[in-house]
């Protein structure tokens, strides 16, 4: 598969010519998923089409006050035939949790190692630090000029997906693109304290549960963490509320790595993966089936806990001293 740094012209063709779109994006969407998907959402809309966002779950509560996220279409069953879906982010398309989304076209834009090509359209470019840099990229080639909404959308997609500026994947370009966001009236201030501080006091509680299960190999180099449904349960909160969680132990000078395990089911556990400087755990990741980027990745395991973590230390370990 070609990965390209700009748009095909397919599709942009087919964005033109067409009516009526749905936009989607990963099951559990975080800060770029939203904010992708509704800039694109909002875009569409400026140029006079029909254009829904659906996903299959409501957003974390963090995510809920962004501009026109109260008009998530929620539904796993997707039964109306458009012209296009634009699948924002998504390595597959089972990724979205959306069932019918390929009675349509599907317009498949992402910039994780991985991706499966499974759109009738594929942009792929690995050199974006956030899926709402080519979503910005995509707007600027349909012609449509930035709203306050739709730059407070991209705005939120490249600071979430970098870890607030934080990760190896940035490019100076990221930066301009943000200006750019901010001159067109995305207010920055507002949009990471309503992201990272509305915590409720359930999400407080989970942090400090988790952090107290916090494990360190590799002479203190890696991190475990690992979550529990009854544990949330009993807590007074949800697994929305372990949002950014993981990004809290690479804090620690020492630590390089990080692993966060939720259950999700009977040995059906989620894996998210953090990690600093030149530390790859986005190999180890898809080593497992899943995906991402070299200091942000995730995937599912299965197993009982300490199976998982049998198979999971040595490749963290390894990785750290690589």
């Amino acid at each position: 598969m070609t990965l390209l740094s700009n748009p095909p012209h397919d599709l942009i063709g087919r964005l033109q010519q067409g009516r009526r779109f749905l936009v989607t994006s990963h099951q559990r969407p975080d800060g770029d998923a939203i904010g992708s998907a509704f800039a694109m959402a909002l875009a569409l809309q400026a140029l006079g089409k029909h254009a829904t966002v659906v996903m299959d779950a409501a957003p974390p509560a963090s995510l809920a006050a962004f501009p026109h996220v109260g008009e998530l279409m929620v539904t796993d069953d997707v039964r109306e035939c458009v012209d296009a879906v634009l699948v924002m982010e998504c390595s597959s398309l089972a990724r979205c949790g959306v069932r019918g989304l390929d009675q349509s076209p599907v317009i498949n834009i992402d910039h994780h190692p991985g991706n499966t090509g499974y759109g009738t359209v594929n942009w792929i470019d690995e050199q974006a630090a956030a899926c709402g840099e080519q979503a910005f990229t995509l707007i600027d080639a349909l012609g449509v000029s930035l709203t306050p909404a739709m730059a407070t959308h991209l705005y939120l997609a490249i600071l979430t997906d970098t870890g607030s500026f934080h990760f190896s994947h940035l490019t100076p370009r990221s930066y301009q693109l943000a200006a750019r966001a901010v001159a067109a009236g995305a207010d920055p201030q507002w949009i990471a304290r309503t992201h990272y501080d509305s915590n409720s006091l359930g999400r407080v509680r989970i942090f400090g549960a988790v952090l107290n299960t916090m494990t360190t190999l590799a002479d203190g180099r890696v991190a475990i963490l690992h979550i529990t449904r009854e544990m949330a349960a009993r807590l007074g909160g949800t697994y929305d509320d372990t949002e950014g969680l993981i990004n809290f132990p690479l804090t620690v000078k020492d630590i390089q790595a990080v692993a966060f395990l939720k259950e999700a089911g009977a040995r059906d556990w989620r894996l998210s993966l953090r990690s600093k400087g030149a530390v790859d755990i986005g190999a180890i990741a898809r080593s497992f089936g899943g995906g991402g980027h070299t200091n942000a990745a995730g995937c599912s395991v299965t197993g009982t806990y300490d199976e998982c973590l049998g198979r999971l230390t040595p490749r963290l370990c390894a990785a750290v001293q690589a």
